[in-house]
Parts: structure tokens; sequence; C-alpha cells
């Protein structure tokens, strides 16, 4: 199906389905970003949590959730730019093996194109046609949508990764920081433990919706993790105060 001229949908498309180009680039957005929030959510509120687990003064809960939060939100950045770059290097690398074997021998292409239609379950008249039709169009978008599920114009963008994920972690690290020094010391952590369990339950849901999981499994899932990681720093800066006391 074409898009029609204004870039939308293909005719007699759902407007709920992701027909549109540019898809990859949004998802790796979401993912990233989603990611990065759960991140920063779980390990700035596990550092400030043991802090206060050790000492009531605000100064040192403050100074380590900062650290936690430029120093996370850097190394989240950096991550996501590493491993996307490497999934575009590889794609760039694909495309053009596969420009290369379409100069050096088409008609091998279009039978390969052909066959594949055929896979699909494609009369062998239909399957010709179809390639036809589509190569005439685009013969390098043809051989590269069946062939290897991509598209040339919408390869992964290491930048968009890793800019949606250093955001999304500093606004993730917000919450548990903003939480446990604003609260009154006799109920932060507690505070800040309901909070996080809330947050993480939402970008659980995210993370499944994005991914087209089931909700309530990927919710638990998050929950779970993420008080079982404030529980364990929570223990160890408690121990760390009483043996300091």
């Amino acid at each position: 199906m074409s898009q029609d001229a204004a870039g939308g949908p293909p005719p007699g498309a759902h407007t709920d389905e992701p027909h549109r180009q540019g898809l990859s680039q949004r998802l790796n957005g979401l993912r990233a970003g989603v990611l990065g929030a759960n991140d920063g959510i779980v390990s700035t509120a596990a550092v400030v949590v043991g802090v206060a687990g050790a000492t009531t003064a605000t100064g040192p809960v403050l100074v380590a959730g900062l650290a936690a939060l430029v120093g996370g939100a850097i190394s989240m950045a950096l991550g996501e730019y590493i491993s996307v770059s490497s999934q575009r290097d590889s794609e760039h690398a694909l495309i053009q093996k596969e420009r290369r074997e379409l100069a050096e021998d088409p008609d091998a292409e279009f039978a390969e194109l052909v066959g594949l239609y055929e896979a699909q379950g494609l009369s062998r008249d239909t399957a010709t046609r179809v390639a036809t039709e589509l190569t005439a169009s685009d013969v390098l978008k043809a051989h590269l949508s069946v062939e290897l599920n991509l598209d040339a114009e919408d390869v992964v963008s290491p930048w968009t990764a890793a800019l949606a994920s250093a955001v999304a972690f500093t606004v993730g690290a917000v919450l548990p920081l903003l939480t446990i020094l604003l609260a009154p010391v006799e109920v932060r952590i507690a505070l800040t433990f309901v909070a996080v369990l809330i947050a993480l339950a939402v970008t659980g849901y995210l993370a499944a919706w994005i991914g087209g999981a089931r909700r309530g499994r990927a919710i638990l899932r998050t929950v779970i993790g993420g008080a079982l990681a404030l529980g364990a720093t929570y223990l160890v800066g408690s121990l760390f105060g009483v043996a300091s006391a």
C-alpha cells in the first residue's frame, strides 16, 4: 500500500495500526525512554533510601541523589548510544550488501523475491506480478522489506535513543529524590517506597504496552524488582548507620 500525499496512513488503513513511516524511530525512542525512566526511578531511589537508612541528615542524601542522577543519566545515554549505533551500523551494512547484490545480479535477486512471495502463500503468477510492480516503484525498498524487514529511510538513530534515555532517566530520578527530600524525616523512607512503587507500576504498564505484552505480569515484575532493590539498599544503609553510631 502507498501512503497518501500528506504522509498519512494508506487508504483504508486503521488509524490505530502502525502503517506510517518512522515506526522504528518512534518505538526506539519510546523503548529507550521507558527503560531510562525505570532505571532512573530504581537506581536513584535505591541510593537515597540507602543513605537515608544510614543517616537522618539531608545533606548526604541530597549529594548522593544528585550524583546518582547525573552519573546515571550520562551512563544510560552512553549505553543507548553505543548499543543503537551498533544496530544502525549492522542495518547500514545489510542495506549496502543488498544494494550491491542488486547491481551485480538483478535477475537472481528478482527470482529470490518472487520465491519469497511464493513462500508467503502467493501463486507463482501473482508473486511474479507483485514483485514486478514493487520493484518498478523502488527495487531496493521492495527487497529490503521482504528479505530483511528493513526500511532504508527508517534506520534507528543512536542520538534519539541516547537523548530519550537521558531525559527519561532524569525525570524518573527526580521523583524519589524530591520525595525523600521534601517528606518529613520520620516518614520519608516509607513515602519514597510508595511513590517509587506507584511510578514503577506505570513504567511497567508502558513497557508492556509498547511491546504488546501482558500488562499485569509486567507491572508485577517491575514492582517486585524495585521493591527488592529498595529493601536491599535500605538494609545496607541501616546496618551501616548502626555500625557507625
